[in-house]
């Protein structure tokens, strides 16, 4: 069951301090921010700001070099994660807490939908085939795919893999679902599929984060958005006020670039 924010007021994300460095790079200059059950948070922001790393951290497939990540009742400080087993096992609790949908689909090519649906669930999660089984082919309706479920991958469109894709995320009941540029892989005419379907999930209540550069669907979906840029939040707010009346002139620019390309 999802829930929305008005039922839960405490924050459901709660990120402090986040930095991260590649080599001598500096990605993450003291990320924070928090989300709320059942809200949708929008990233935009330039190439190489940082956007993809803040997802990731979230999901712990990117260790960050110190800060905080609590997602409900699970929280990690990074800057004290034992090292060792100890550390994986509470990058591994957090990452527990999220389903990620990445650019590309990355489904099992030699599995049919339904047998990627269920991967998750019965084999990492140890949950009954039969009910992971149930569970999978209302996804499946849920994302209109429910008559592909003995259909391979090959057989699918693009837009059809990635809708795969969010319900193999969906399938392993995540408090939160991160979206990383989820239609940039897309043929245009594939992009609208995947945009509807992530609308409903944010109109049912699902609590999301989503990295994107389209900026008319970020307008329609965020209930905040937060734009990066060298790796620090420059400005933060509702969709209607970052993208449609940005208070810096480094947001301005960006949304010009992008809306005029």
């Amino acid at each position: 069951m999802t829930e929305t924010a008005e039922q839960n007021p405490e924050p459901r994300i709660r990120v402090r301090g986040l930095e991260k460095s590649f080599d001598d790079r500096k990605v993450l200059r003291g990320i924070d921010f928090e989300a709320a059950r059942g809200t949708s948070t929008v990233v935009v922001g330039p190439s190489g700001s940082g956007k993809t790393t803040v997802l990731r951290s979230l999901n712990a497939l990117d260790v960050p070099d110190s800060g905080v990540i609590g997602i409900d009742d699970v929280e990690v400080d990074f800057a004290a994660l034992p090292a060792g087993k100890a550390g994986r096992r509470e990058a591994a609790r957090l990452r527990a807490q999220s389903g990620m949908v990445f650019q590309s689909h990355n489904l099992f090519p030699h599995r049919t939908v339904l047998e990627n649906v269920i991967e998750g669930p019965v084999v990492a999660q140890r949950r009954p085939r039969e009910q992971a089984v149930a569970d999978a082919k209302a996804l499946l309706e849920q994302v209109g795919l429910g008559e592909r479920a003995d259909t391979y991958p090959f057989q699918l469109s693009g837009g059809q893999q990635q809708r795969v894709g969010i319900a193999r995320a969906l399938a392993l009941e995540p408090r939160v679902v991160l979206f990383d540029e989820p239609t940039s892989a897309l043929d245009p005419e594939l992009v609208g599929e995947v945009l509807a379907v992530i609308k409903d999930l944010a109109a049912a209540g699902w609590t999301t984060v989503i990295v994107t550069h389209e900026i008319r669907f970020a307008r329609q979906v965020a209930d905040q958005v937060l734009f990066l840029d060298d790796g620090a939040i420059v400005e933060r707010g509702s969709g209607d006020q970052v993208l449609a009346d940005p208070r810096e002139e480094r947001t301005r620019r960006f949304l010009r670039r992008i809306l005029n390309e």
